[in-house]
């Protein structure tokens, strides 16, 4: 069956030379982009309840964009004035370049890893007397939390923010050829929105192993894998796919 239609779960790139639109264009498919999942933030409320004091911390552990935002709107809704003293820890060079929305970047304490938490681990480990908060979501990957225990340092984790499942209703009556995956959230979400939902025809593509897992348990047929080293990003994943489908 000739790939035509394909759904990704996650909002549309905000960049004009996103490798999705030239595999559009390239391949003669038409991509839509819905978020299965979306993130809501927390109250300060329910940051006070986790007995989070922000004036005790020293440092801050920012792993995505969703935290630097959270975290500054927790601090402006608790009248909290953020030191220039307070130290960045960034897990990637995006998510510090972001820090720039709200501090001028080149009077702060930042430090930057590469673009996995490892990564990040030496220079954490570097300023360990430094009392760390690590602002997250309610679905931090467990990875984090082992390796800062390993490291010994002080820390503590606030959910500043929730993972939340998109209301889906409007695709009920839709089908794609390809249903694409980046999380085990993004499956959980298409099962509470579809709970009858069957494969059928649509092939599956999913990102990284956590994700696998889940659609394999939730019975679905993965037809399409990445990272692998013959293609590390999904549009490689899915331009293989659909060149060796459509040319049946």
């Amino acid at each position: 069956m000739k790939v035509k239609t394909i759904l990704v779960s996650q909002p549309e790139p905000k960049v004009e030379n996103s490798p999705y639109f030239e595999l559009e264009e390239k391949q003669k498919v038409k991509i839509d982009f819905i978020p299965f999942i979306h993130v809501e933030g927390v109250s300060s409320k329910e940051v006070r309840q986790q007995k989070v004091d922000l004036s005790s911390y020293s440092a801050i552990i920012l792993t995505s964009r969703n935290a630097v935002d959270h975290f500054f709107r927790i601090a402006e809704d608790l009248r909290y004035k953020v030191p220039d003293s307070l130290k960045y820890f960034c897990l990637s060079e995006a998510v510090a370049y972001y820090l720039q929305k709200y501090v001028v970047y080149r009077k702060r304490k930042i430090y930057v890893g590469k673009r996995t938490f490892a990564d990040l681990s030496p220079l954490i480990k570097k300023y360990k007397n430094e009392k760390f908060l690590l602002p997250s979501s309610d679905m931090l990957k467990p990875d984090v939390p082992k390796t800062l225990n390993k490291l010994g340092v002080e820390w503590k984790q606030a959910t500043f923010y929730k993972t939340v499942v998109s209301d889906l209703s409007d695709l009920r009556d839709v089908t794609y050829d390809i249903l694409v995956f980046f999380s085990p959230s993004g499956i959980k979400s298409l099962f509470e929105n579809f709970p009858d939902f069957k494969q059928n025809q649509t092939k599956i593509a999913v990102f990284g192993n956590t994700t696998i897992k889940a659609a394999k348990e939730h019975g679905l047929t993965v037809n399409i894998k990445a990272p692998t080293p013959d293609t590390p990003s999904m549009t490689m994943a899915l331009q293989k796919y659909i060149a060796e489908t459509n040319k049946k």
